[in-house]
Formats: C-alpha cells, structure tokens, sequence
C-alpha cells in the first residue's frame, strides 16, 4: 500500500531524464520536467524545468519555464521564470531570461536580455 500511496503522490511531478551517453539528434518537446545528463543536437522545448547536468551538452536552442545548467549548451536558452547557471555551466549563447542566478566560474559568452516581455517573444517563435 505505501509503494502505491507514493507513485500516486509522485504522479503529478513526473519527469523525463536522458541518460549519460546517450544522444539524441532532433528537437525534444516535453509538457514535463527534463533532466540531460546525455546530449542533444536539436531545439528542447519543455514546459516545466530543465536541468542539464554537468555532462550533459546542448547543441541548439532551450525555451522552457525554468532552467538549471551544469553542463554545456551552445544556443539561446529563453526561460519564462528563473534561470540558474551553476559553477560547471558553460553557456554560449544568449540568454532571456525573468530572473537569472550565476554561481562563481559560470561562463556564460552571450547577450543577456531581463525585459519582461520575453515570454512573449518565447511563445512567438
């Protein structure tokens, strides 16, 4: 009863994880919760958060809700709410973002735009 108790509860915070030497080459869109620890040669398009590990590398464009990078992507990254650059990310690209966190040792080469109608701009494309 409790195993069962628990997939129900976890049922509504369900998420997608490529694994760690895996690639994908094609765009991704997901209504849930991404986690990259592989890489991607395509667009991700996810409607909650994304995160991409520290091994995990992004060849294109990442438009989701929120966004943790720990790994490498090399494309815009346009986030509706918060982005989070962690010490390993490795950005090179532009940035849209709500709000953005940069730990020490990010590196991030790129534009960055905070206007608040970046969400529009999101959807529109």
């Amino acid at each position: 009863m409790g195993i069962k108790q628990k997939d129900e509860n976890s049922a509504g915070g369900l998420h997608n994880t490529l694994a760690t030497g895996t690639t994908v080459k094609g765009n991704i869109i997901t209504e849930t919760d991404f986690r990259l620890d592989g890489q991607v040669e395509g667009d991700i398009s996810c409607n909650g958060k994304i995160v991409v590990g520290p091994k995990g590398q992004v060849i294109g464009n990442i438009v989701s809700s929120n966004a943790e990078i720990l790994g490498e992507v090399e494309g815009s990254v346009r986030v509706s709410e918060k982005l989070v650059l962690k010490a390993t990310a490795n950005i090179k690209g532009d940035v849209f973002a709500q709000s953005l966190e940069i730990e020490p040792n990010a590196r991030f080469n790129g534009v960055c735009n905070m206007s608040p109608d970046t969400t529009k701009k999101t959807k529109a494309q």
